[in-house]
């Protein structure tokens, strides 16, 4: 589904990190761990086609990101990505309901092709997912910080996107709020067959994943060498971390 090959990024004559290699096969949960600064939002960021790289190659859904113009990204974004920011980054004039239909009211009836279910029942199917039933018509002023990162979690998943992405998803949250978060994250990237790529400098949110790696200055190793193993391990992709 993902796949990265030698990435270089810097900012001027800083560089911010090199020789990233990584895959994410469909269905498959990563966590990439590592320190404040190292660029993994940056990193991520790359991969959704935001920011340029300097060297390297990202291919996504069988598609390389680099050449695809800028209206080709974005068609890339909204049909195949779901993106859970750290900072939420939800819309304060729509409710709840409406914030989380947004990507589907992005693609219209591209979205609806070929499928037999209603965009407001799929609305409600993921508010009740991540705990959030019957707070539909709230405004995010009204939720809590766990809640607004769960509805940031059922705007992602929404239109059923082939990739999540989610930076630092429980970095603002307390243990057990960020406990909540990091199940609905999971059980609901789990059920729809997505892959999924976490950024954190958590340990215990970078536990629940499939599979582990540390992002360094110098490229992405195993998690192993930070000391960090998954819940459930799944076997590793050929060739690259």
């Amino acid at each position: 589904m993902l796949n990265i090959e030698s990435l270089a990024k810097a900012h001027g004559q800083t560089p911010v990190f090199k020789g990233v290699s990584l895959r994410v096969r469909p269905g498959e949960f990563v966590a990439l761990l590592g320190e404040s600064g190292v660029g993994k939002s940056t990193l991520l960021n790359c991969i959704a086609g935001l920011d340029e790289v300097d060297a390297g190659r990202i291919e996504f859904d069988g598609v390389e990101v680099g050449p695809l113009s800028a209206d080709e990204r974005a068609r890339l974004r909204r049909e195949k990505l779901g993106f859970v920011f750290q900072a939420f980054h939800v819309l304060p004039h729509l409710s709840v309901a409406e914030n989380v239909e947004l990507p589907l009211r992005l693609l219209g009836t591209a979205w609806r092709a070929g499928r037999r279910e209603d965009g407001a029942a799929r609305v409600q199917e993921l508010l009740g997912a991540v705990g959030l039933r019957g707070l539909g018509e709230r405004l995010p002023a009204q939720l809590s910080g766990g809640q607004l990162q769960r509805v940031a979690i059922a705007r992602a998943l929404v239109h059923r996107p082939a990739l999540i992405l989610a930076d630092e998803p429980t970095g603002n949250l307390d243990p057990a709020t960020a406990a909540r978060v990091m199940e609905a994250l999971v059980a609901q990237a789990h059920a729809s067959g997505a892959a999924c790529l976490l950024v954190t400098h958590s340990t215990a949110a970078a536990a629940r994943a499939d599979r582990v790696l540390q992002l360094t200055a110098d490229g992405v190793v195993d998690g192993a060498a930070a000391g960090v193993g998954p819940v459930h391990a799944a076997p590793r992709a050929p060739h690259c971390p």
